[in-house]
C-alpha cells in the first residue's frame, strides 16, 4: 500500500512528511583498524538478553545455572548460518548474475539475516547440544520461546541503523526517512525500495512506513504474551506448545508487516516469497500444537543433565520396594527405559514440575 505524499507545498514537493523519525547519520564506528557495525550490536544485545532471561527461567524450573549459555554457542552459531542462507537464497539476485559480487554474500555486517533460516537451523544447534546431555527438548523449548521474540525485537533496529527493509511511502507523523546521499554507496545512489515521486524520474519518497518499528514493537509485545501464557497454562502449553504460539504469533505480524515492505523480493503468484514463507510456517506451527496437545504425557521432563544430582531427592518408603531412606534409595527411571532419569515418588511416576 503506497500512501500519498502530504499536502503542504513544501513536504509535497520533495516526498517528505511534516514529522518523521530521523534516519541515523551513521551505521558503524572506527575503533583503529576494527569497524563495530551497529546493527552486529543490536544483533548481539538480542542474543544477550534472550539468554539471560532464558538462563532465569529454566532455573525457576529447575534446570542448572550455564545450561542456556552452553546450548545458545552452537545455536548462535547456526543460526546466524541459517539466517545468512536463506536470506542469500531467497534474494539472489543481489549476489549472483551480471556485475553483481558474489563475496558480498557473505558481508553479514551489511544486512540480510532470514528469521526463517535462522531459528530451524538455530533449533537444530540446541536439539544437538540438549541431546548430548539428554536435556529434554520440549522443556527447553518453553523456556526459551518467550525470549526469542524479546531478540527480534531488539535486533530489528539494525534495520533502522542501514536503513533498509523499509515499507511504503507514508507522510504518517511516525514514518522514518531515509536518506538520498552517499552513505549507502559512492553514487549516492537509491537504496533498495526507495520510491520515485510521481512524474519525476529523478526525486524520490523520504519518508516510509518503519516497518522495523512496528515488527519491533509486535515481538516486544509477543514476548510479553508469551510469559504471561507460560505462567497461566504450564502443563497445557508444554510438549513444545508455547513455542508452537509464538511461531504462529510471530507468523501472523510477519504477514501484514511483510506486506507493508517494498524492498525488492521475488514473487511467486503475485506473493512476496516470505509471505509464502510466513504462512506455511504458520500453518507447520498450528499442525504442532494440534499433534502435541494429543500427546502431552509422552514428552521427557529431564531439566538437569543425565549423571547429574536432580536436586531434592523424593525417597521411596514402600518397603516391598527395597528402597527408603535407610538405605538411601530413590527410585529413578533409566532414560533409555523411556524415563528422564530423574527422581521418582512412590508410584513410579516422575514428580511433575
Amino acid at each position: 500500500m503506497i500512501f500519498p505524499s502530504i499536502s503542504d507545498e513544501g513536504a509535497a514537493g520533495t516526498g517528505r512528511a511534516l514529522a518523521a523519525i530521523p534516519s541515523p547519520e551513521v551505521s558503524s564506528i572506527s575503533l583503529g583498524p576494527l569497524t563495530v557495525h551497529f546493527y552486529a550490536l543490536c544483533i548481539l544485545a538480542g542474543v544477550i538478553a534472550a539468554v539471560f532471561w532464558s538462563e532465569r527461567r529454566w532455573a525457576a524450573m529447575g534446570g542448572e545455572k550455564g545450561t542456556i549459555m552452553d546450548l545458545a554457542v552452537p545455536a548462535v552459531i547456526l543460526g546466524l548460518i541459517g539466517g545468512r542462507l536463506y536470506h542469500v537464497i531467497s534474494d539472489y539476485q543481489l549476489y549472483f548474475g551480471p556485475g553483481r559480487e558474489p563475496i558480498r554474500a557473505l558481508y553479514v555486517w551489511e544486512g540480510g539475516l532470514g528469521i526463517w533460516g535462522a531459528i530451524p537451523l538455530g533449533a537444530l544447534g540446541v536439539w544437538l547440544a540438549a541431546r548430548r546431555q539428554g536435556l529434554s527438548m520440549s522443556k527447553l523449548a518453553f523456556a526459551i520461546a518467550p525470549t526469542l521474540p524479546l531478540a527480534q525485537a531488539l535486533g530489528r533496529w539494525g534495520n533502522y541503523f542501514n536503513q533498509e527493509l523499509f515499507g511504503a511511502p507514508t507522510d504518517l507523523p511516525w514514518a522514518v526517512r531515509i536518506s538520498l546521499d552517499h552513505t549507502y554507496n559512492s553514487n549516492g545512489e537509491p537504496r533498495p525500495g526507495m520510491q520515485l515521486l510521481p512524474g519525476s524520474t529523478t526525486e524520490y519518497y523520504t519518508t516510509y512506513h518503519p516497518t522495523f518499528l512496528y515488527e519491533s514493537l509486535w515481538c516486544l509485545g509477543l514476548a510479553v504474551l508469551l510469559a504471561w501464557l507460560g505462567r497461566r497454562y504450564t502443563d497445557p502449553l508444554g510438549g513444545g506448545r508455547l513455542f508452537a504460539v509464538y511461531v504462529m504469533g510471530y507468523c501472523v505480524g510477519r504477514l501484514w508487516i511483510e506486506y507493508l515492505r517494498v524492498d525488492p523480493a521475488n514473487d511467486i503468484l503475485g506473493l512476496r516469497l516470505n509471505i509464502w514463507t510466513t504462512i506455511l510456517v504458520f500453518l507447520g506451527a498450528l499442525a504442532y500444537f494440534v499433534w502435541a496437545g494429543r500427546r502431552l504425557d509422552s514428552f521427557s521432563t529431564r531439566v538437569v543433565p543425565v549423571g547429574h544430582g536432580a536436586g531434592t531427592q523424593v525417597f521411596d518408603t514402600d518397603p516391598a520396594s527395597g528402597g527408603g531412606p535407610d538405605t538411601g534409595g530413590s527410585a529413578t527411571v533409566p532414560p533409555e527405559d523411556g524415563g528422564s532419569g530423574a527422581p521418582t515418588g512412590p508410584d513410579g511416576r516422575e514428580p511433575k514440575e
